[in-house]
């Protein structure tokens, strides 16, 4: 099995390395990361045709076991789209994406590059797994440099191997993202396992933006970011499964179309441009 690890935090966190040193006795394990941080690139490929990222071979990489690593100077999603056309050989089985330090749940789903990777492998036929931990900072999915140092890589490790030996025994016929929080404590003090609807917002939330005018630059400001206190959420999301101790399991299945019946007038108003 070939197996693609990739991150939004860039080859060099200590996420990535932990990740690919689990996964590395499962298959043909190939790293294929950001060369800088991308968090919060989503989906994102960039203009590629005018700016033609730049790729360099790592072999510095400091996991043993790995066939090869390579670092792009784009977002994680361009890692999977490049792999996907073939700059890396033979397709890859899966693609594995993380450790991300901050719960990717609730709609910080949207916004999250460790996600990101997976749904672009995923529109090249590849089933995915996005692995997040829960950080004491995080907010709508990312987290403070600060709260790295505290983050419990060993755990979600762990269960990322765990999860991902067991979908290589029998990979899904229509491929899948499946997005898998950890909370962040040691191995023996997780309460089990749910799987989780994604709920429609995070524990922690950004609540209010303000622009900043800089002191002797008129015109130019800075955000300054405010964020809500802690959500207790049901333990049915994500989120809530998260905050009692679970690892979550969610499933996203690619974009389809939904059914409306309140899009009258858009709706009439187009027809009537050929009536």
């Amino acid at each position: 099995m070939r197996i693609l690890v990739t991150n939004d935090d860039g080859i060099d966190a200590p996420g990535i390395h932990h990740l690919a040193a689990a996964i590395a006795p499962l298959g043909e394990v190939t790293v294929i990361a950001p060369a800088t941080e991308y968090s919060g690139a989503s989906a994102a490929i960039g203009a590629i045709w005018e700016s033609h990222p730049t790729v360099t071979r790592r072999p510095d990489f400091p996991v043993d076991g790995i066939v090869e690593a390579w670092a792009i100077d784009g977002p994680p999603a361009l890692c999977a789209f490049y792999a996907r056309l073939g700059a890396f050989g033979a397709p890859f089985d899966l693609v594995v994406s993380g450790i991300n330090p901050g719960a990717n749940v609730g709609r910080s789903v949207y916004h999250s590059g460790t996600v990101g990777a997976c749904l672009a492998g995923r529109n090249g036929g590849w089933s995915g797994v996005a692995i997040s931990q829960q950080s004491t900072w995080a907010t709508e999915g990312q987290a403070y440099q600060d709260a790295v140092s505290q983050q419990k890589w060993p755990t979600a490790a762990a269960v990322a191997a765990r999860f991902v030996e067991g979908m290589l025994t029998d990979l899904p016929a229509e491929p899948v993202v499946a997005n898998v929080n950890v909370p962040n404590c040691e191995l023996d003090q997780l309460q089990g396992w749910s799987i989780t609807e994604i709920g429609s917002q995070p524990p922690r939330a950004m609540t209010k933006a303000q622009l900043v005018e800089r002191d002797g630059e008129p015109g130019v400001f800075d955000l300054d970011i405010r964020s809500g206190d802690l959500i207790d959420l049901p333990p049915s999301t994500d989120g809530g499964a998260v905050e009692h101790g679970l690892v979550s399991v969610s499933y996203i299945s690619r974009f389809v179309h939904e059914a409306r019946d309140d899009m009258g007038a858009a709706e009439q108003a187009l027809a009537s441009m050929f009536a």
